[in-house]
């Protein structure tokens, strides 16, 4: 799978909110940072953040493009309540190894009714 063929599907995952499918598009010492946040380590700890999330939010992302370069594929993204983003995913042997998003998180716990930390 290349790295963009690989996104599109972490996009129909995360979609679905299955977080075990999502997680499963991982290195077992994956790492991702999104950078509101503190890095999570490991495919375990992954499935663990996108449990959570998934049951604090209900999160849609739709890909407004994709930009692949060697082994990193770039997705710049929206949702349907306005917030844009976008995630740098770095894949070696068809899994994800390394993940940055961007994106205001400020504007997502609002959008979201959830407390601000």
């Amino acid at each position: 799978m290349t790295p963009r063929e690989l996104v599109e599907e972490w996009v129909w995952r995360f979609n679905a909110a299955d977080a075990a499918a999502l997680a499963a598009l991982y290195a077992e010492t994956a790492i991702n940072h999104q950078v509101t946040q503190e890095p999570v380590e490991g495919r375990v700890a992954i499935k663990a953040m996108f449990e959570r999330e998934f049951a604090a939010a209900e999160m849609v992302c739709i890909p407004e493009i994709i930009h692949e370069a060697g082994d990193v594929a770039i997705l710049e993204w929206r949702d349907p309540l306005g917030l844009r983003g976008c995630g740098f995913f770095t894949v070696k042997d068809d899994l994800i190894v390394f993940q940055r998003g961007y994106w205001d998180k400020l504007s997502f716990l609002k959008m979201h009714n959830l407390p601000i930390e």
